[in-house]
């Protein structure tokens, strides 16, 4: 660990919550009900994470009572019959919840699409195994991810063929899974896929390896696939921690050079492995960082480990509770307080359900010291002293004190536990670090203190040093980029800074000791240790063995909440001979003698530099969307950020960080794919002209957004307000009315664009005008009232830009285009889609619009800034893109009617 320094405490005015122990009525209110916990929860809404009942995070430090187990969400009777019988109910169970979320279920979709078949695939027997595997991987059992939706995986949401992309995605993840050292390939899967499917394979296939849901690690057979020499651009990872390595090895494989800069002297950010030694024969291996695999089913480093064929060590359920004068808690009253504990949670749980989005500005704590001021139950000492304990142990799970936690959305990542059983790695989890850092161009000591971005490539600075490259990937904690101590240029959107600053990140230290010898038996792994004082309830509240793994008698104190904060400027000795007095009260009474410890570690996480802290968690005013912020690239695909707090699934864990790194990387291989075609088409533009118009028109075919006579397409995996958009204008019928009979202030003044638009009105043909601009320009002109027409004015007059024809709009759209034919590349346009002119979405479960319609009304509120307007004119040929359509829509411009939006999504 880095030499500890000194930092003051600014904790210690924080005044305690008081609290009283009681056992909350299971309904104190007779007209309300708690919602049953959601099954499966793709992107959770407020009003499901306010019915979450009993939180699981709080079991982090202390292990269940009993054998944790996975559990299946319910499915539909017969989805996964032994003999695939009972498919015909999975279809008809999608069918049923597609419609309850307005999704287009084509009667028969198969028609209109000729390589696919009316019938669901029957690939083996095990469907309901592979099922198990695949959601132990984060997939739902019968419906899709947003990233897989987004991909473009299948052409139409909620049919046939959904469920036969499904059954492939599971049999192919479990088909590796059988063996995690091969590398699987598309081949063997040939003659078990009927052939009809083989397109939908391809796109299974494809998007499995490239987000490293299959073919990862460190097996022989994978890091044989890294070519030799790249053949890509120069990719600069910023942070050589989980998420970095994750990401670097998989970009290497792509082909691309990659180079990372690491501010420390070792790699592994806050996974830490320190060997502790204490002369020739007593020596041991001590986590002080991230230490406990947390679920291991489906964990990724699990499957590292495998690989390495590293057997894991389960952190056995005995967790014995010690009073603060070292006499054994009773067991009845542990287990009575612990009851009344998460019976509280649950009516917290159930007051965030009836507040409601006032919730969201509600601290825990406070939820908490309300129920202590109602029900107020009088409990003894020694009774309210496991109550702190538990409450320490719930500021350790999240890093941060229950003051600060938001009361709707602190446990917001419980849907997708994992499962499985909490482990250590013998010998620590620096040996996963090692193998991930083999061959990887890691340049230690490379402090970053700037990082420039545009749309030529990036410069990352450190000290006088400048590295340049064509993307980089910026991995430094979330305590980092709150420091501010990296400078970029341009300044990051609004929105991601509010991010940063809503979302908390908390603290957690340890300290270290080995012993001579294993004085406190080899049967437990973790035991407990309660305070009478509440200010200081996390201070050594915890104790992990690491006895059985770490090599030697290695024992590590926990240190959670606001004791945490002080740690930090505890001199050493202070907090060592604390400990030995805790241990010394707890064994000597018991007639075993306390040593000595030969050598001692204090972590300082908070005063580390590269940190500034241990990991993320929900803070009062932010939610789990402040996580997707956090995650979105700038700069039309320049910079990308990655690590624990950019995971929303899987914050504040290793495999969170680690698979944040998988998912960048397949982000950054997409630009570059997007700007590989952009070059091309621009060596050839004489010859890729009409293959661009054809392009511009496909594209156009599923907008991303559209109102009236307006339709708008762009990035979808870009959310800043200032990335272009591409605007398209369509006029469609002879006008009714001249525009001359509008008022005297309404009257437009770009006269030579309404008479280019009236000679085609006259004709009676369908013309196509474009222009560039920002989403927030979009959104704006969405809201202008008054019809097309005004519409058209505001964006004349107001936005003074110009509606030129295909041709006029020049190489800025052409990037726009390329980009997204990248995004939608594996998409093949489907009559189906059509029918979203209706208005009705195509989405699985609407979530992905929710997201969307977010996403637009965060921007609304965001600084946003328009492209530069296209110096040509609409009289620039606009008759090039005069077009005849027999799909065009019906909307007329100038008609005066305000049209409904309609977003649509895939």
């Amino acid at each position: 660990m880095d030499p500890p320094n000194e930092f003051p405490d600014d904790f210690s005015s924080f005044p305690p919550i008081p609290f009283a122990l009681f056992v909350p009525p299971e309904n104190p209110n007779p007209n309300s009900n708690a919602a049953p916990i959601p099954n499966t929860v793709e992107n959770p809404s407020s009003a499901h994470l306010l019915s979450f009942s009993v939180p699981k995070k709080r079991r982090r430090g202390r292990p269940h009572r009993v054998p944790t187990s996975f559990q299946l969400p319910p499915i539909p009777n017969g989805v996964f019959n032994s003999n695939n019988n009972g498919l015909a109910s999975f279809s008809s169970s999608i069918s049923a919840h597609s419609s309850r979320n307005n999704v287009e279920i084509p009667g028969s979709s198969a028609r209109t699409m000729p390589d696919m078949s009316d019938e669901i695939i029957v690939i083996n027997k095990e469907s309901t195994a592979e099922a198990l595997i695949a959601l132990s991987a984060g997939f739902p059992a019968d419906s899709l991810t947003e990233e897989e939706i987004d991909f473009g995986v299948i052409r139409v949401i909620g049919g046939i063929e959904q469920v036969n992309y499904i059954l492939i995605r599971n049999h192919i993840i479990a088909k590796w899974r059988e063996n995690v050292s091969n590398w699987v390939t598309k081949d063997i899967f040939i003659d078990s896929i009927p052939k009809h499917c083989h397109s939908l394979l391809d796109s299974t296939y494809k998007y499995l390896v490239s987000h490293g849901y299959i073919n990862f690690g460190v097996a022989p057979a994978i890091k044989e696939k890294i070519p030799a020499e790249p053949s890509k651009p120069h990719v600069i990872v910023i942070g050589a921690g989980l998420a970095g390595l994750a990401a670097a090895r998989q970009m290497m494989r792509f082909g691309f050079k990659v180079t990372v800069l690491e501010g420390r002297k070792r790699a592994g950010g806050r996974v830490y492995t320190k060997k502790m030694e204490g002369g020739i024969r007593v020596c041991a291996a001590a986590d002080l960082g991230g230490s406990v695999l947390t679920g291991t089913l489906g964990n990724p480093l699990g499957i590292v480990a495998r690989q390495l064929g590293y057997v894991l060590h389960k952190v056995r359920d005995k967790c014995p509770l010690y009073s603060f004068d070292g006499k054994p808690v009773d067991p009845d009253m542990d287990m009575k307080v612990e009851t009344a504990f998460n019976q509280l949670l649950d009516k917290a749980s159930r007051l965030r359900q009836l507040m409601g989005g006032v919730s969201v500005d509600v601290s825990l704590g406070a939820a908490l010291e309300t129920f202590w001021q109602v029900y107020g139950d009088a409990v003894n000492a020694e009774e309210m002293n496991m109550f702190n304990w538990h409450l320490a142990n719930l500021e350790y799970a999240n890093a941060g004190l229950i003051s600060n936690l938001s009361l709707a959305f602190w446990d917001q990542d419980d849907p997708y536990d994992m499962g499985g059983d909490h482990c250590f790695l013998p010998g620590g989890n620096g040996r996963l670090v090692q193998a991930l850092a083999e061959n990887v161009p890691i340049l230690y000591e490379k402090i970053v203190h700037t990082i420039r971005y545009g749309s030529d490539g990036v410069q990352v600075i450190a000290g006088s040093q400048v590295f340049e490259g064509d993307m980089a990937l910026c991995t430094v904690p979330l305590g980092v980029l709150k420091s501010g101590s990296i400078k970029f240029i341009p300044e990051l959107p609004q929105r991601k800074l509010d991010g940063i600053k809503r979302l908390g990140f908390g603290l957690l230290n340890k300290v270290a000791m080995l012993f001579p010898h294993v004085f406190w038996g080899t049967d437990l792994d973790t035991f407990g240790h309660l305070s009478d004082d509440s200010t200081r309830r996390g201070e050594f509240f915890l104790f992990y063995s690491y006895a059985t793994v770490a090599g030697g008698p290695l024992l590590i104190a926990l240190v959670a909440g606001e004791a945490a904060h002080k740690f930090e400027s505890m001199p050493p000795t202070d907090a060592v001979t604390r400990v030995i007095q805790i241990l010394k009260g707890i064994y000597e009474p018991q007639g075993i003698s306390v040593p000595e410890p030969i050598q001692t570690v204090c972590t300082r996480w908070g005063s580390d530099p590269f940190s500034l802290g241990s990991y993320s968690n929900v803070a009062v005013g932010a939610s789990g969307d402040d996580y997707d912020i956090l995650a979105e690239s700038v700069g039309d695909g320049r910079l990308f950020f990655a690590g624990e707090a950019t995971n929303r699934r899987y914050p504040a864990t290793m495999h969170g960080a680690f698979l944040s790194g998988f998912r960048e990387a397949a982000n950054m291989a997409h630009y570059a794919n997007a700007r590989a075609l952009r070059i091309k088409i621009n060596r050839n533009p004489s010859k890729n002209a009409h293959s661009c118009a054809s392009l511009l028109a496909d594209l156009f075919r599923e907008p991303d957004l559209e109102f009236g006579s307006f339709s708008v397409i762009f990035c979808r995996r870009n959310a800043d307000p200032k990335s272009t958009a591409i605007l398209r204008v369509t006029f469609n019928e002879p006008r009714k009315k001249s525009h001359d009979s509008a008022k005297p202030d309404q009257q437009h003044s770009n006269k030579l664009l309404f008479q280019q638009l009236q000679s085609h009105f006259n004709q009676q043909q369908q013309l196509h005008v474009y222009t560039l601009l920002s989403r927030q320009q979009v959104l704006d002109l969405r809201e202008v009232r008054g019809g097309d027409e005004m519409r058209l004015n505001y964006l004349c007059e107001k936005l003074g830009v110009k509606l030129v024809g295909r041709k006029g709009l020049g190489p800025t759209a052409d990037s726009v285009i390329a980009l997204i034919k990248a995004e939608r590349g594996i998409r093949k346009p489907a009559s189906t889609s059509l029918a979203l002119k209706s208005g009705t979405s195509k989405l699985k479960a609407g979530t992905l619009k929710r997201k969307l319609v977010r996403k637009a009304k965060i921007m609304r509120h965001g600084n946003g800034s328009a492209p530069s307007a296209n110096s040509n004119s609409v009289n620039d040929k606009v008759s090039d893109e005069t077009k005849i359509t027999s799909q065009a829509p019906s909307n007329t411009l100038g008609s005066g009617q305000n049209h409904s939006d309609v977003l649509k999504n895939e």
